[in-house]
Parts: C-alpha cells; structure tokens; sequence
C-alpha cells in the first residue's frame, strides 16, 4: 500500500487546552483507520523536517496524521530561554489528553485509533498520556525518547509501546533501557545502528519511520 497513491484531505486546525489554544495541522488519507498524534520536544515544531518525514511515511500506508505544537509561540519563546516547559511533562501530557480528546470528539475523526509518536521529551509526555487514557490510545513510538521522564505512569501504560534510540546516543539508550524494564504493555526497543541522537545519519531517520509505520500498521486496526 505504501507505494500507492494515497487520497489526503489536509487542514489547518486549532485545538483548546486549558487556556492556550494549539496550532495543528490534520491530514487523513481516505479509507484510515488510525490518527497519530505528533509529540515532539522543545526547540522543534510541527514543521520539524524530521517530523514532517515521518508524518508522510505514515500516511502513504494509508493512517492520518496530526502535527501540532505542544506549546504556544509565546510558551516556545520562554522556553528558549528557561528551558522549563519542556520538561513540564505534566504540562504536555493533558495538552496531548486534550487533543486526543479534540479527535475523539471530531465528526470525520470520532471513528479514528488513536496512535502517539512522541520524540525527546515528548516521548515521556506521550507515555503520560497513553496511562492516563487506557485503552483510548492504541499505540506509542518514542524516537530518540525520554520515557523515563514519565516516572510512575510507566506500568500503567496499556498501549503496545516502541522505543526507538540511535546507537551512539548513549546516555538516551540507558534512559530508555531503564523505562522499557517498568513497562507492562507489549513493547519493543529497537537501536538503530550509528544514529545519533537526531538521527540525522544518512538513512537513519528513513530506518525510524519504517518501524514507526510498521508498528502503527500493525496496531491501529478498526475497533470491533
């Protein structure tokens, strides 16, 4: 399927959480069964190349896509300069509850499995809220991840969980060594050989989207 053309419809969207409302953009190709909801760390963005690459890697296998920013501008621009929010997983979990909840709620994306690709510290966010919303969440990819930072959540995560790391990130590796001991759902960590930790070694990032799609494919079926 993946070398079909795939039908997209592609929309800007602004999604409420708390007081701050998010920019995002949603694009579901025809016939999907699956969304996944894009989390990424501080410093990157919706636009994210990286992201960006990956988002059209899964939807060329036929599953939607919504890449939205976590944090407002003004929030990001603090951010650059006190570095808090992005470890504020707290913060960046319920806005991703949020969303979850904005899809569910949406008369083209109701229907919808949720799926999280969450990188850096949003990989933490995202295993947060995968704990919190059960059986809501069909599946989590963290890349180049932080899911320590989700602390106690991490055994009451239900959804199958990947954990992708380059193998020269070798701090990140521990991290996550460490995270996927605690995890209870079914869970895969794949080292992607060389890759560091943005992955930006030729054909490492191809390498990440591949099992990122693989393991939505494989777990974003229709719901009974």
């Amino acid at each position: 399927m993946a070398h079909m053309a795939i039908d997209t419809r592609s929309r800007e969207v602004r999604i409420t959480s708390g007081g701050a409302t998010l920019e995002g953009e949603l694009a579901v190709p025809a016939g999907a069964t699956g969304v996944v909801l894009f989390a990424h760390g501080s410093g990157s963005s919706r636009h994210s190349h990286r992201n960006q690459y990956v988002a059209q890697v899964i939807r060329q296998a036929g599953i939607g896509t919504l890449l939205f920013d976590l944090l407002t501008r003004n929030e990001e621009a603090a951010d650059l300069h006190t570095g808090h929010l992005r470890f504020d997983i707290g913060l960046l979990a319920r806005r991703l509850v949020d969303a979850t909840r904005w899809i569910a709620a949406g008369p083209e994306t109701g229907r919808l499995r949720v799926g999280y690709f969450g990188a850096s510290t949003g990989g933490g966010a995202a295993l947060v809220a995968a704990a919190e919303l059960g059986p809501q969440v069909g599946a989590v990819v963290s890349r180049g991840g932080r899911p320590d930072l989700a602390g106690p959540a991490l055994p009451r995560v239900q959804a199958p969980t990947l954990l992708i790391v380059g193998g020269h990130d070798d701090v990140v590796i521990q991290l996550n060594e460490e995270a996927y001991a605690q995890l209870r759902c079914p869970k895969e960590l794949q080292i992607v050989p060389g890759a560091t930790h943005l992955f930006e070694e030729p054909g490492a990032l191809e390498q990440v989207a591949r099992l990122a799609t693989d393991w939505f494919d494989r777990h974003l079926l229709p719901q009974e």
